[in-house]
């Protein structure tokens, strides 16, 4: 591959040897339940109430044996359902309020039997036969030429969507189809996977055969790209006229904690990316020092956009302040942020 290699299908295949070098070790990606679930502690402490038809204002974690996060940690959530109406008080007992009704009242309060909110999919048709399903994020996301799905074991062009009824309409296609599926969580890469396409800039090769193209395009990244964002010895601090980076290569989780922690010297403006953070034009190597310096064990939450809110299932019935940790929570990686931290960076200016 040449140096017109487009920026995706390079970010592709090293993401993809990345990969390989992580499988090639035994490494299986773990599977970790979201942290402090505050928002599934209002769901159940109205699902219970409408189970019994009615709950003890002083009972009420009894319902759980006092098992975390249902104990009394939660109270601050079940006085808010109260002061917010979700629940009304009477003699000692909770019972559905009227905002309980109001938000989650459809079809017999279909909305609490659910913790998550599947997100919509699309149905693919050639003709009347239906081919299967499509993730919507395949159909919206920008891309040159047409759009091409890969379903079924074989690509096909869509003709029409049908975006009222969710459906796509497609023709069989030679080739091009795109796959893609979102599993409702944090977007971006890990840690482990992350760190691995260093390593894969560094040098290190997946033990796998590989084409003549993909090994013609990792070199050219280690030849053109590596020099400016990896170093053996630490992470790499970058300027380009006034952009300055930060090459942690951390995932996107480390990354956002990062960028919270270290406000003092992080671009207040960025979105956190997998492999790099845009630092403030005029850092000078005494600022960075000394903000790291004073960060300590004191790692903050990463700062949550409102619409990530918005988009937790009985948000509404959570304090503003609780729905946002909850996702705070969820969007952290604290492990892998130290871990970044107690490595050295060296500055590098643009030659």
């Amino acid at each position: 591959m040449s140096s017109s290699t487009p920026a995706g299908v390079k970010d592709t295949l090293l993401q993809a040897a990345g990969l390989l070098l992580l499988w090639s070790r035994g490494w299986v990606e773990p599977v970790v339940p979201p942290p402090e679930p505050r928002h599934l502690v209002a769901q159940q402490l109205l699902a219970v109430t409408l189970q019994q038809h009615k709950l003890g204002d002083r009972l009420w974690d009894r319902q759980w044996n006092g098992l975390a996060p249902f104990d009394k940690s939660a109270a601050p959530i079940l006085r808010f359902l109260t002061e917010e109406g979700y629940l009304d008080s009477d003699g000692g007992m909770l019972f559905a309020g009227p905002e309980a009704e109001r938000r989650f009242g459809k079809r017999h309060f279909i909305e609490l039997t659910a913790s998550f909110t599947a997100p919509p999919q699309f149905t693919v048709l050639s003709g009347r036969t239906e081919i299967g399903r499509t993730d919507p994020s395949v159909l919206t996301e920008e891309r040159p030429g047409p759009r091409r799905l890969l379903l079924g074991g074989r690509s096909w062009q869509v003709t029409y969507i049908d975006w009222l009824r969710k459906r796509v309409f497609v023709e069989p296609a030679d080739g091009g189809g795109i796959a893609k599926w979102m599993n409702g969580g944090v977007a971006g890469l890990s840690y482990a996977l992350t760190r691995a396409m260093r390593e894969v800039l560094l040098g290190a090769n997946p033990p796998v055969s590989l084409t003549r193209r993909a090994e013609a395009c990792l070199a050219e990244q280690r030849e053109t790209d590596a020099p400016g964002t990896v170093h053996p010895g630490g992470t790499l601090i970058t300027r380009v006229g006034s952009d300055v980076r930060w090459w942690t290569w951390a995932g996107y989780r480390a990354n956002a904690t990062l960028a919270a922690t270290l406000q003092s010297v992080t671009d207040p403006l960025q979105r956190p990316t997998d492999s790099w953070l845009r630092l403030r034009e005029n850092l000078t190597p005494a600022d960075w020092r000394a903000a790291r310096e004073n960060v300590g064990e004191n790692l903050v939450l990463p700062d949550v956009d409102r619409r990530a809110v918005r988009g937790l299932k009985f948000s509404a019935a959570l304090p503003e302040r609780l729905a946002v940790a909850t996702v705070a929570a969820r969007l952290a990686d604290f492990e892998s942020a130290r871990s970044v931290l107690g490595e050295s960076a060296r500055f590098q200016r643009d030659g």
